[in-house]
């Protein structure tokens, strides 16, 4: 193993640990109370609200489905912005400094959270937005560097390590967290005052580890694109030379077809994918009424659980194949949705078993999906094209947080929003099944690795 792969592990260590206590665990939940207590004040325990609120002062939202709509606004928003930032990335020399300049950005919203009590659903708002957008800006830079710092025949394992140490780091910062939530009796503080303090763990988590890979890695190899960019070749400004380049990349794209093909079915099964994680610590707290503690619980198992399904799914694929072990991860998550709408209320030994099941998939598909498209991209353009992916990637997903809302605003009922999700699993997996991979790498004139 270089040590550019060793630093580049870090970063999933420093993003996990945010998007595991923040994007995932508490601010849905905490963001939906701070609208509920805005439209319904003193509201009794167990009781629903039925008034909306008010979003840019004329557009009526129910507050249980607030953080679903802020995940959907924030994707729409990135579906532009991701790629022209990655256009950038592949211009530039030093990648690692714009990952960490994205990071950082995102970061000092995540720890401004601390800040948000009481009805300032709208503050809250306004940073998770930036935040998400800040991510989903530094994975496309992340993303990207792993083709240069790893052959083809490596993919799957490095990027299967790099999620599955993402996950040791989301499982330590978490189980601090878990403690604060369950000691705050003894420590003096109020409910309110521990999930402040873990968004701003998170916050400080991410920023401050991000020094790591953005110091190790330097001396990246330099790509073709840079090379031309650097003996004068290309003489356009980065920003005018990045919009000619997104010209170029969807004219390359439509001459690619199986890599057309692989993001359709990454944009179905992803965004399932991405829902259920981003709205089951909602659907735990809202619809199965477990306690906050007993969701973070939960989660960290999730998170132990998933550091060995990345690694347990990165051997399968050396044995049968990356696309055929995503498909077998895609039929888990179809079994998930169905599990979690049978769950009693207040079973908490059956959501620790939903828990499990959703550890042990989450991180291979998640993975192996990275390294499989890594192929299928051409080489020089590897940032500009993942940030297509990215905006379909992990806390960006769109279409599924929409279905869930919107389902949810309709029947008030969280099981119909999980169940509605299977049909992103069933097109996805569909889909994926007739992308011919050996022909989309070569399209892509890349190497084909021996088992793809």
């Amino acid at each position: 193993m270089t040590p550019h792969q060793r630093a580049w592990f870090w970063y999933d260590w420093a993003n996990s640990g945010f998007i595991t206590t923040t994007m995932t665990v508490l601010i849905g939940p905490y963001l939906n109370a701070m609208a509920t207590e805005a439209a319904c004040p003193n509201l009794p325990d167990g009781q629903q609200c039925l008034t909306t609120i008010p979003v840019l002062g004329f557009i009526p939202i129910d507050p249980g489905s607030l953080a679903s709509y802020v995940t959907t606004v924030t994707t729409l928003i990135s579906a532009f912005l991701l790629i022209f930032v990655g256009a950038i990335a592949d211009r530039s020399p030093r990648p690692q400094w714009l990952m960490g300049l994205f990071a950082w950005v995102g970061a000092a919203a995540g720890t401004l959270m601390f800040f948000l009590q009481g009805d300032m659903w709208q503050l809250g708002v306004i940073l998770l937005m930036i935040a998400s957008l800040a991510m989903g800006c530094s994975l496309v830079i992340y993303d990207g560097i792993l083709c240069r710092i790893a052959k083809p025949d490596d993919r799957d394992r490095i990027s299967s390590r790099g999620w599955a140490w993402g996950y040791v780091g989301g499982a330590i910062l978490l189980a601090l967290n878990l403690a604060v939530l369950s000691l705050k009796g003894q420590l003096g503080i109020s409910t309110g005052m521990a999930v402040r303090l873990c968004l701003l763990t998170a916050g400080l988590w991410w920023g401050l580890f991000t020094l790591i890979p953005v110091l190790g890695l330097r001396g990246l190899p330099v790509r073709p694109l840079e090379v031309r960019v650097a003996e004068g070749t290309s003489t356009a400004g980065a920003v005018t030379g990045a919009f000619k380049q997104l010209a170029d990349t969807f004219r390359e794209l439509r001459g690619l077809p199986q890599t057309m093909l692989f993001l359709l079915a990454y944009l179905f099964y992803n965004d399932g994918i991405q829902t259920v994680i981003s709205q089951s610590s909602i659907y735990g707290t809202s619809e199965l009424m477990m306690e906050q503690s007993q969701v973070m619980m939960t989660f960290l198992m999730v998170q132990i659980i998933a550091f060995f399904g990345a690694l347990i799914f990165g051997r399968a694929a050396a044995s049968w194949g990356a696309s055929r072990t995503v498909i077998v991860g895609i039929a888990i998550w179809l079994g998930v949705v169905l599990v979690a709408f049978f769950v009693p209320k207040g079973n908490f030994g059956m959501f620790l078993l939903l828990g499990g099941l959703i550890g042990l998939v989450m991180g291979g598909t998640q993975a192996l999906s990275r390294s499989l498209y890594s192929q299928l991209v051409p080489r020089g353009r590897e940032s500009e094209f993942f940030s297509l992916y990215q905006a379909m990637e992990r806390g960006t997903s769109w279409l599924g947080t929409l279905t869930f809302g919107l389902v949810y605003q309709l029947t008030h009922s969280y099981r119909f929003a999980i169940v509605a999700l299977i049909i992103f699993f069933v097109v996805g997996g569909v889909l994926l099944s007739r992308v011919k991979f050996r022909e989309g790498i070569r399209q892509a004139g890349n190497e084909v690795p021996r088992k793809i």
